[in-house]
């Protein structure tokens, strides 16, 4: 959302200079040092920029839109908040990745596989104890009356427990081919959870890399950048005395331009990443949720009564 804000600013600020550039061209052909043709490229991108403000401006007010309905909110409910423009976050410092347990720990995948590794194994001697024989002691009790005053007058009272063996005779094949099926269902969920573990962290290693790559490439174009507004300047004032070609101009702006929004994307993509990181570590996930709280409150839900209506 920053970076499209910055975007945005960065490309309303070029008609600018394009409107600076064709007044000065028409300045110079007013006075016979430029050609017709010059002060026409020089009034053509000075609208075509303008004409990439709209939609740009339409791109940025979808997203606000869409990050609003993401937070259960309006449409425009962010649209105040989000309408001045600021700088893309540039953390200093890396979260702390501690020791691969904490990953393990801290992720909800890993943690979700881990619990259904623990289930499937537990089946196991679930499967196994079936195997055995099994004693039960049941019971029970009726009576004849309807009502609880008739118990000791015209009722008859019958009970009876005992115990019963299962001995699974004629049932051990099938009995141990649960057990296999059991034994082969937590072999399938050891490996899933191995392999949550191994994405886990590939992710983890995949952002830090990317992390601290993209960093050195802002670094690289952050240089060039300032090099490329340095030669933007000294072409302008070139052309202004008459010692460099309108062509020169162009190309120095152009280059200026594409090196501000390359910087511009390289922190947004170093932003995302510082993100993708801790997403990749399970950050965010130690505080509790504070699920006590009912979204949608009941009042007043009894029932009513109107005036007039028979209350017998």
């Amino acid at each position: 959302m920053n970076a499209a804000q910055r975007s945005s600013s960065l490309t309303r600020g070029r008609p600018g200079d394009r409107l600076a550039s064709s007044t000065l061209t028409k300045q110079k052909l007013d006075a016979g040092s430029a050609s017709s043709v010059d002060a026409s490229n020089a009034a053509g991108l000075a609208a075509s920029t303008a004409a990439e403000i709209p939609s740009l401006e339409s791109s940025l007010a979808q997203s606000i839109h869409r990050l609003s309905v993401l937070t259960g909110r309006p449409p425009a409910a962010l649209s105040a908040r989000m309408a001045a423009a600021k700088p893309i976050p540039n953390p200093r410092r890396l979260p702390s990745a501690g020791v691969p347990a904490d990953v393990l720990r801290n992720r909800p995948d890993v943690r979700l596989a881990e619990r259904r590794l623990a289930q499937y194994t537990a089946k196991i001697g679930q499967a196994e104890a079936a195997l055995h024989p099994s004693v039960s002691l049941t019971g029970s009790t009726s009576t004849t009356s309807s009502r609880i005053g008739d118990l000791a007058k015209r009722s008859t009272i019958g009970w009876s427990y005992g115990p019963s063996v299962n001995l699974p005779l004629f049932q051990g094949g099938s009995l141990r081919a649960a057990v296999d099926v059991a034994r082969a269902q937590r072999d399938q969920y050891f490996v899933a959870f191995m392999s949550s573990v191994l994405t886990a962290l590939e992710d983890v290693e995949n952002a830090l890399v990317s992390l601290v790559k993209e960093r050195q490439r802002s670094g690289q174009l952050a240089t060039a950048a300032s090099s490329y507004r340095e030669a933007a300047r000294l072409s302008r004032g070139l052309y202004r005395a008459g010692a460099a070609d309108f062509l020169d101009v162009l190309d120095a702006e152009r280059s200026a331009f594409e090196a501000e929004d390359a910087l511009l994307q390289s922190r947004a993509s170093a932003a995302t990443d510082y993100v993708a990181l801790n997403k990749a570590l399970g950050g965010g996930w130690e505080k509790p949720v504070a699920a006590l709280k009912p979204e949608v409150v009941d009042v007043a839900t009894g029932p009513r009564w109107r005036r007039g209506d028979d209350l017998r």
